[in-house]
């Protein structure tokens, strides 16, 4: 069976790259072998105080896998997905292998379209709710991953969670060295990574219900408070390997990307998933067996920046 070439490589990784990552470290790396396409963590980005364990890396990687697989899959060859597939290559998370050619669904095409306009909105949203059928979208975009996602419908559930998630909030502004990590991360410049301060949300206020990363000190306009009620989603997994980590990832990214295709926004709540205690708290209140490996709020909002990308070949290796 014949496999990939250099053309399909920039492909995969053109669209890799738009996948989202913890602080926009973009902490991954492309290459061919074999005629395999695969993708690698690249552990020189690897957030050392806020991602000991690698989950960030990986979920990371996960996302960029999942857009590998589209553009792949638009261009009439899908690929079949090994994750994790040699063990004494750690930092190999994933490779695919060219699969049977047909063409491409029109699902594929639309989320295939959506990642360049997939960006973290981390401003207030519209007052505007979610309806119940992009909702269910969401729901089964996870599933089609074998992950599953829980809305967290009502004030019970969303307090519940809001406390759990500004306790951990709490503790990561407590460590310096937290702090100091995302401070390196976050550029009043033009860098190629990283969190532009023009991306970031504006300064928390008293009222607010949802914790948000301080990556500036810009005040909201007056009137411009977060929703009292946002739809919150926590994604998680059966398990909590390296494995299942990499296929939230995959799940993230199709998660997101239908949201886009909808018309919606979303940005990303890491917090009560980087404080262990937290996250235990979080998996009991949901009570599931499962792991949650992220959270997510979701809505209307204005278009925003975007995250700045690394050039392609930055991240390609011979």
């Amino acid at each position: 069976m014949a496999g990939y070439d250099r053309e399909d490589l920039l492909r995969a990784a053109s669209a890799g790259i738009r996948a989202p990552s913890l602080h926009n470290t973009q902490p991954w790396k492309f290459r061919l072998r074999g005629g395999a396409i695969e993708i690698l963590a690249d552990p020189s980005r690897r957030l050392t105080v806020a991602d000991r364990a690698g989950w960030a890396v990986h979920l990371a990687c996960g996302a960029a896998t999942y857009n590998a697989r589209l553009a792949l899959a638009t261009a009439g060859a899908p690929a079949e997905v090994e994750l994790r597939p040699d063990r004494a290559q750690p930092d190999l998370a994933a490779r695919l292998i060219l699969g049977r050619s047909r063409p491409p669904t029109y699902r594929e095409k639309d989320l295939y379209a959506a990642i360049p306009r997939r960006h973290s909105h981390r401003a207030p949203f519209w007052p505007d709710p979610v309806p119940a059928e992009a909702r269910r979208r969401l729901i089964d975009a996870a599933r089609a991953e074998n992950a599953w996602l829980d809305l967290l419908v009502g004030m019970v559930p969303l307090t519940g969670f809001a406390e759990i998630a500004k306790s951990a909030d709490r503790v990561l502004r407590r460590n310096r060295d937290y702090q100091r990590e995302m401070a390196g991360w976050t550029h009043a410049d033009q860098a190629p990574d990283g969190v532009p301060v023009t991306a970031g949300a504006p300064a928390p206020e008293p009222q607010d219900l949802l914790p948000q990363r301080a990556f500036t000190e810009r005040r909201r306009a007056p009137g411009r408070d977060y929703e009292p009620e946002p739809l919150v989603a926590v994604l998680s997994t059966p398990g909590d390997r390296p494995t299942d980590h990499l296929q939230a990832g995959q799940a993230l990214q199709r998660i997101l990307l239908t949201a886009t295709d909808a018309g919606l926004a979303a940005s990303m709540i890491s917090q009560p998933i980087e404080v262990p205690a937290a996250r235990d708290q979080l998996r009991r209140s949901l009570g599931r067996s499962g792991y949650p490996q992220l959270a997510l709020r979701v809505g209307y909002g204005h278009p925003g920046p975007h995250a700045p990308r690394r050039p392609v070949t930055d991240v390609l290796l011979p």
